[in-house]
């Protein structure tokens, strides 16, 4: 979750949704997204809404649960005044910041807040991210007593340079101990991996890839570090104290990914994205990627409902300050139009294995479709069945490729 907010509409002080959003909501998934924003220290790559102890200022981590909570009873509100059938949340996801500094009751009081309000579906998705020194066996066995299944591990090396770089505090070692106890309490494990942080080699990389192979979790992500503007990463490479990520580099260390995930029995889902079978991919992230409806709950938490976007009050004195005036978190809101909907849907689907439909493109776009396919950027069995599916040439340029797909 960006720290830098879009402009837009301001949004209504009672949260109001237009009553458009209810057109066709019964056939869309309904989601739940809780930002916890605390962290124990600042990452100097981190560009999200996260808040350490010294700045918080006018807000206190103990009280945060019981606004959420509130924030959870006028979603429940907004949605029936705006008449949108009642759907249980399919998924419902704890990212952060890092969830697992509240106690373990906290999180699943949260949780039963989610289900008293709006249902749990069948066999829901519930996953929190957690940094492996912030839980325990203990603490895990509560999360699963209270409904979780899934829970994301933020690994990001195994190799304690690189680790240094990124200001990411644990213990390597610690890896195969909150998996192995996470396993015991019976959840599914992502684990989340960093590349092209300065000064990390191929061999490091894979390093860390092998590590996190080793303890086969049912979920692997990889990310290409991204330099954010205003954070202390890229203050470090504008004074020349660290190098710059290289592109092709990264590039070096995707491909080395890919194979070493397939080999292992990943396969690729999403670019950043691979699962040992379709039962552990992320749901909940599937959901944005497919334009779903979902409510985020806390400060700087961005929503999406039946084509209206919001986003909530960044710091959390502010969001709790909105809140117990009995006012919407929010403080901004758009909505799309069906042309920016469909490029928005052809951006996001475009990073999926299954891909996007071709009679979603325009006929200028489509008539780019053989380029692609001669420079092997696109499958083009996938081409001829209706499908335009990445390779993985095409997976290394897929801003290329979209904006090849989005022309008029």
């Amino acid at each position: 979750m960006p720290s830098a907010l879009p402009l837009a509409d301001p949004a209504p002080r009672d949260g109001a949704l237009p009553a458009s959003v209810a057109a066709g909501a019964e056939q869309r998934d309904f989601g739940v997204y809780v930002h916890v924003p605390f962290c124990r220290v600042r990452c100097g790559y981190c560009d999200f809404n996260t808040y350490t102890a010294e700045e918080l200022r006018g807000a206190r981590r103990e009280d945060y649960a019981s606004q959420a909570v509130g924030e959870l009873a006028l979603a429940s509100r907004v949605l029936h005044e705006a008449r949108v059938q009642r759907r249980p949340a399919s998924t419902v996801f704890f990212g952060g910041g890092t969830p697992t500094m509240l106690p373990a009751a906290q999180l699943a009081g949260l949780l039963k807040a989610v289900d008293e309000r709006f249902g749990l579906a069948p066999g829901a998705e519930v996953t929190t991210e957690a940094n492996p020194d912030s839980v325990d066996e203990r603490y895990l066995h509560e999360l699963r007593d209270a409904g979780f299944t899934r829970v994301s591990f933020g690994m990001q090396s195994a190799v304690p340079h690189v680790l240094a770089t990124l200001d990411r505090t644990h213990d390597p070692a610690r890896i195969p101990e909150v998996v192995a106890a996470a396993r015991a309490a019976g959840l599914q494990v992502s684990l989340d991996l960093i590349y092209g942080t300065p000064g990390e080699s191929i061999d490091d990389w894979k390093r860390s890839l092998d590590a996190a192979i080793e303890q086969a979790p049912d979920h692997i992500s990889a990310y290409a570090l991204i330099v954010e503007d205003g954070t202390r990463l890229a203050r470090q490479i504008r004074r020349g104290e660290v190098a710059s990520p290289s592109d092709d580099l990264q590039a070096e260390m995707y491909e080395l990914a890919d194979t070493a995930l397939a080999a292992a029995g990943y396969a690729w889902y999403e670019l950043s994205n691979w699962s040992r079978d379709e039962s552990s991919r992320s749901r909940h992230n599937l959901s944005y990627w497919r334009g779903q409806d979902w409510w985020g709950i806390g400060p700087g938490a961005h929503s999406h409902v039946g084509g209206v976007r919001w986003w909530n009050a960044k710091h959390p004195a502010a969001y709790a300050q909105r809140l117990a005036a009995g006012e919407s978190p929010a403080v901004g809101r758009e909505t799309l139009d069906d042309e920016t909907r469909r490029v928005e849907e052809v951006l996001l689907r475009s990073r999926l294995r299954e891909g996007v439909p071709s009679a979603m493109l325009t006929a200028a776009a489509r008539t780019s479709v053989a380029s692609l396919i001669a420079d092997e950027l696109i499958d083009a069995r996938a081409a001829f069945q209706g499908s335009i599916v990445l390779t993985l040439r095409g997976r290394l340029l897929a801003d290329a490729v979209v904006r090849a797909l989005l022309s008029d």
